[in-house]
């Protein structure tokens, strides 16, 4: 079967790369070292020291330029808004995107910080968290806003991108993240505050709604002469969590379009094609006991909750969205007095959807404990603060809530990344999140409330 690259098919940049993408700074200085410090699934980052400092180097592996550009445009104006960003400096033609080789770099001041899962952070913590997304989401609001026919009076912009150097001793850039999805959309343009377009190819549908993904995106072929195959089009990669690298650029940007919750027969399907994977796998391991168990489990939950499935119209509000919030993704620095955030990084899936499913999606990431349970008593603090700084109300929370629940009852991407494309990066956070799942499903109301209190 065919198979996305492995991330060892992508080479670190040599010295002569470093060299000539250092030229295009006029005070980068020269290179002394270059340390790989994040492998993710849409770029590679480095901890670049040269003769005048520290840097982090990005190289997207989707070398759309002007993508990536536009993403650097609304994160430097994040940050004129007071948001703790990290945006990429300007070469000396203004230009936040090198291409060296071929390849795209953005070159970013180094941030000193650190990841803290939920666990790791207080009552209080998680409340700054769900303001600190609350705004990131208003905010995006004031940056970035539908292209409205016809045309109508722009917000005025804050200042080019290439002040972004200047910016660099505040805001800063850099720490070790791994990529994960976002939402899709239908064909729009969308305009920055600048005047300039982003949109989306007219045609090509999202594939993404509550974990369901479109069989060319997700999912290698089958083998040849295998007959039809289940998982080309299993459930995706819910939003907030990684894609295989190679798999094209990240969806989600210009729009959003709902296509559905994840339909349990489909669902079904997979789970018949994953059981077979895993009952055939050799030398078989404690892991393979572990999915066949939990992939009978939800077959069983699937069928006493198909009645639940959400209905197609119950669709929070959508808005544009970080579309990766999880806490490799959110750097701290320790202060005297406590521990802020430091950075909000990787924008790579920077996009439209349902805001509140987004908030839900990030606390089953933060607070979700080794066993399987959310800390309930920290998502109702940061649920509390994301309302109040947003203005969503409970009903809001509640049905983004539904959709999420439901979103993790019918995904395996964890599963497909091991089985199908031979992938175990992410089987160290199987067991967790695979009872999240069947916790959820217990404790529903409790979860809810939680949300909405």
């Amino acid at each position: 079967m065919s198979r996305s690259p492995a991330p060892s098919a992508v080479t670190d940049p040599d010295g002569e790369t470093l060299s000539a993408l250092l030229r295009r700074y006029q005070a980068a200085g020269e290179p002394l070292s270059c340390e790989p410090v994040a492998h993710g699934l849409l770029n590679r980052g480095y901890r670049l020291a040269t003769t005048r400092g520290r840097f982090f180097l990005k190289h997207h592996l989707d070398g759309d330029r002007a993508a990536i550009a536009r993403h650097h445009r609304v994160t430097w104006r994040l940050g004129a808004l007071g948001l703790p960003v990290a945006p990429p400096l300007a070469d000396a033609d203004g230009d936040t995107v090198a291409v060296v080789g071929g390849r795209a770099y953005a070159l970013h001041p180094w941030v000193d910080g650190r990841h803290r899962d939920g666990d790791q952070l207080t009552a209080s913590q998680s409340f700054r968290l769900g303001e600190l997304l609350g705004r990131v989401h208003t905010c995006l609001e004031r940056v970035i806003e539908p292209r409205a026919e016809p045309r109508t009076a722009l917000r005025a912009a804050t200042g080019p991108p290439g002040a972004a150097a200047a910016r660099s001793d505040r805001t800063g850039g850099g720490g070790p993240v791994p990529a994960v999805p976002g939402a899709g959309g239908p064909p729009g343009l969308y305009v920055l505050c600048d005047g300039r377009e982003t949109g989306r190819e007219t045609g090509r549908e999202s594939g993404r709604e509550t974990g369901r993904g479109t069989a060319a995106d997700t999912c290698p072929a089958a083998g040849p002469g295998t007959g039809p195959d289940p998982l080309r089009a299993a459930v995706a990669p819910p939003r907030g969590e990684p894609r295989r690298p190679g798999s094209g650029r990240p969806e989600g940007e210009g729009g959003y379009a709902p296509v559905g919750a994840a339909d349990p027969e489909h669902t079904f399907a997979v789970i018949d094609a994953l059981l077979a994977l895993a009952r055939r796998h050799r030398p078989r391991d404690a892991f393979d006991e572990l999915a066949e168990h939990r992939l009978i489990e939800r077959r069983a939950l699937l069928e006493r909750h198909a009645h639940r499935r959400p209905e197609a119209g119950a669709v929070p509000a959508t808005g544009w969205v970080h579309g990766d919030f999880h806490p490799l993704n959110l750097l701290y620095r320790d202060t005297e007095r406590d521990t802020e955030p430091a950075a909000i990084v990787d924008w790579d899936r920077l996009g439209v959807q349902p805001r509140a499913e987004e908030a839900v999606r990030a606390a089953a990431i933060f607070f979700l404990r080794p066993g399987g349970p959310l800390e309930l008593a920290k998502v109702r603090s940061y649920a509390r603060a994301y309302r109040r700084a947003t203005g969503a109300g409970p009903g809001e929370l509640a049905a983004a809530a539904h959709r999420v629940w439901w979103e993790r009852l019918n995904d395996f991407w964890m599963l497909r990344w091991r089985y199908q494309l031979g992938d175990r990066r992410t089987d160290p956070q199987f067991p967790a999140t695979a009872a999240l799942a069947v916790w959820w499903t217990r404790e529903y109301e409790r979860v809810r409330d939680a949300f909405c209190d």
